[in-house]
Order: C-alpha cells, then structure tokens, then sequence
C-alpha cells in the first residue's frame, strides 16, 4: 500500500492513485493540473489552501488502504 506524507506533490498523489481526485476536490484543492501542483509540497499547498494538512493526509491515506 502507498503512503502519502507531507512532503510529496499533488502530481505525486495522483501518480500513485487517480482515485484520490475528488478527495483534493473535497478539501478546496482545484488545482490539480497546475504546475505548481508538480513543485510544491501537499504541506505547503495546504497552507496556501488554509486546510489542515494532517487531515488531508489522513483522508488520503483511508482511500488507499482500502486499495
């Protein structure tokens, strides 16, 4: 099973699993197919998104435990 943590990228995320889309949807993160969502960290992309971090990280990784 993958694990995300805080430092990987939106586009890292969505390499390992299409699937968690709606999830970054669900949080406020429309941009996906930013180029900077290649670059910069899902913690520094919450912090520009005001979201909590761990909880993003925590829905993320329920989805793929169930993968």
């Amino acid at each position: 099973m993958a694990q995300v943590t805080k430092d990987m990228t939106i586009a890292q995320v969505l390499q390992i699993d299409r699937g968690t889309v709606p999830i970054f949807l669900r949080f406020g993160m429309h941009c996906l197919g930013c180029p900077i969502s290649t670059g910069e960290t899902l913690e520094e992309a919450s912090a520009a998104h005001g979201i909590d971090v761990d909880e993003l990280i925590k829905a993320l990784n329920d989805y793929l435990k169930d993968k």
